[in-house]
């Protein structure tokens, strides 16, 4: 494998850990009434590499309510 065919997928794998890393602990730290949907779906769901971090960052969250701990 060339060294820069290596770098961009080094660099895609990266992207994809730390949108499933990102989306897992906000998926953890968020309360059910703040989540489209099921949490456990949602779970299910960020692990189905590459759209299921991004689908639930862009539409498993509801906005325009502000975080309430």
């Amino acid at each position: 494998m060339s060294g820069r065919r290596r770098a961009v997928l080094l660099g895609l794998g990266s992207a994809e850990l730390v949108l499933t890393g990102a989306a897992a602990v906000d998926l953890w730290r968020r309360p059910q009434r703040e989540i489209h949907g099921w949490k456990g779906i949602w779970w299910l769901g960020i692990f189905v590499q590459p759209f299921g971090p991004i689908a639930y960052l862009a539409y498993g969250r509801r906005r325009g309510r502000g975080r309430r701990r």
